[in-house]
């Protein structure tokens, strides 16, 4: 039995969720394209039986998002629609600002799931954002609440044949680079040999077509990037650090410079929200593209 995500509650009891929760959601969703400008919302009850929710929490979050000029004919006895044009919503309370990547990505990852074909392109340096933010739509697709039909994951990651710009020791010789190394690519293969797993494992507890593919940069990528449903793009810089590593029991911390991916502060770019926003992601997907499809290489996830 196929199980609707469209119906569906977000949770089974219609007293847990505000009218601000709902509000992100639909928020999300607008920003995403799921919902279009021009595009009829659903009636206040369809949204209410969606959400497990009073009338009253949708009516609220509906007008919350007519006044971040993201709805329009709020008021009106037929359903909102969604504003035509939505990037001039004002920069404020409810406006989508930088976030650090461990805040900012789960949620578009999230969201993502919702549509029936999901793609995800992913330019990183160990994937580690990437595996954790896919898990809360992992475990929303095992509760029946989400089902997409498709899922295409794409990521390209540095090569273990390559010196690494960063994470690289301040100071020391070939051994400690050679550990810093070893460290790094163990944690590349591990992140997405978890990655590519629980993806894969959807093929055969619930019938979805997935694939996962990886392919190896000659150079360090200074930057991060995630490209999501072919709408969305978020961008964020790696900022390096000295930082302290363990190296063993009874061995002194070596000092590297390296980057807290989960820190980086993601950038968000939406299709359709304005000509800077429409450009950037339609580059950023060629980028990406030309990267794949000429420098890169085959990937091996395996230790050694």
């Amino acid at each position: 039995m196929v199980v609707s995500t469209e119906r569906a509650p977000v949770n089974g009891s219609r007293q847990r969720r505000s009218h601000r929760e709902v509000a992100d959601v639909l928020r999300d969703r607008i920003r995403s394209g799921s919902l279009r400008p021009g595009q009829r919302m659903p009636t206040q009850a369809e949204l209410a039986d969606e959400f497990g929710v009073e009338r009253g929490a949708v009516r609220e979050a509906l007008r919350v998002l007519h006044r971040e000029h993201l709805l329009s004919n709020v008021s009106k006895g037929s359903p909102a629609t969604v504003a035509e044009v939505p990037e001039r919503a004002p920069l404020g309370a409810g406006s989508e600002r930088p976030q650090p990547t461990m805040v900012g990505l789960a949620p578009r990852i999230a969201s993502a799931f919702e549509a029936p074909h999901v793609e995800i392109d992913a330019l990183c340096l160990t994937s580690v954002s990437l595996t954790m933010a896919i898990g809360e739509p992992l475990r929303q697709i095992h509760a029946g609440r989400r089902k997409p039909a498709k899922v295409d994951v794409r990521v390209l990651l540095p090569s273990r044949d390559i010196d690494l710009a960063f994470p690289a020791p301040v100071d020391g010789g070939d051994d400690e680079g050679d550990w810093v190394h070893r460290r790094w690519l163990d944690q590349r293969n591990a992140q997405g040999q978890v990655l590519r797993h629980n993806l894969l494992a959807l093929r055969a507890s619930h019938g979805i077509d997935v694939s996962v593919q990886f392919r190896a940069l000659p150079f360090t990528p200074p930057v991060k990037l995630y490209l999501i449903n072919g709408s969305e793009a978020l961008f964020a810089y790696y900022t390096l650090t000295k930082r302290d590593e363990e190296t063993g029991a009874g061995q002194e911390p070596l000092e590297t410079y390296d980057a807290q991916g989960t820190q980086s502060m993601l950038f968000p770019f939406h299709q359709g929200e304005g000509v800077r926003d429409t450009t950037f992601v339609e580059q950023s997907h060629l980028w990406f593209n030309a990267l794949w499809n000429t420098i890169s290489q085959e990937l091996r996830l395996a230790a050694g």
